[in-house]
């Protein structure tokens, strides 16, 4: 028996009007935290959106407990699917070769995955799992950005008002100790006079790598007064 239900009582492992309503209430309240999260940031998918998918996946299960033979569960498996359809639309690839949206795609299928679980009369599961969720949201950003600087490998956008100052930004860039590993033109930006690429550096001067971090290194270079816009592709 799940642990919150032994402490509420057996009503709430049940399906009857208040555990139902109980489920809802659950529900609409961790979904809707987890949008207000999403929506402060200004992701595509915000509250509602959230709100919505996991009230959707709970009352599919909990249609599919009331049917007979509810042993093989399809509607939970094709709301699943449905969620996972529905969460690559908050993916985008932007004129700077990144893929956005990957977080929130991914949030908004664990959010339904999550009324699933309550829906099915899972509490614990269903909240550690919010909790667990919550953290990767709110706490992991730091530490993953933290690492990033740490690492010896970074991509930059890289937007030059000439392409003739290319040669000069790889000579700058080997001065300073680092080295380019790729460099890729963006035919995104062909059309407004600039000539931007992606490029894909790594650290190898000691000094840089024990005093510098990325941000540091980018807010160097967008100095030169060749270089329109520099930024890290995250």
């Amino acid at each position: 028996m799940d642990p919150i239900v032994k402490i509420l009582g057996e009503w709430a492992g049940q399906l009857n009007p208040a555990s139902i309503t109980l489920r809802t209430i659950l529900v609409l309240m961790l979904s809707a935290s987890i949008g207000w999260e999403r929506s402060i940031k200004r992701h595509s998918a915000g509250l509602r959106t959230f709100m919505l998918v996991s009230l959707a996946a709970e009352m599919i299960i909990i249609v599919e407990l009331n049917l007979p033979n509810n042993s093989t569960y399809f509607l939970s498996a094709a709301a699943i699917l449905a969620i996972a359809y529905i969460s690559s639309g908050a993916l985008f690839t932007s004129s700077r070769n990144q893929i956005r949206g990957l977080t929130t795609s991914v949030g908004l299928w664990a959010s339904g995955i999550i009324g699933i679980a309550i829906g099915s009369g899972q509490y614990t599961v269903g909240i550690v799992t919010y909790l667990g969720l919550l953290l990767c949201l709110f706490f992991f950003p730091k530490l993953e950005k933290s690492l990033k600087d740490r690492s010896n490998h970074f991509e930059v956008h890289l937007e030059l008002i000439d392409s003739k100052y290319l040669q000069n930004f790889v000579s700058t860039i080997r001065e300073l100790g680092l080295e380019i590993d790729d460099i890729e033109f963006n035919p995104a930006y062909v059309r407004s006079g600039l000539s931007v690429y992606s490029v894909a550096i790594s650290i190898n001067s000691q000094l840089l790598k024990q005093y510098k971090t990325h941000e540091d290194i980018i807010n160097a270079l967008n100095t030169l007064e060749y270089v329109n816009h520099i930024e890290e592709i995250q």
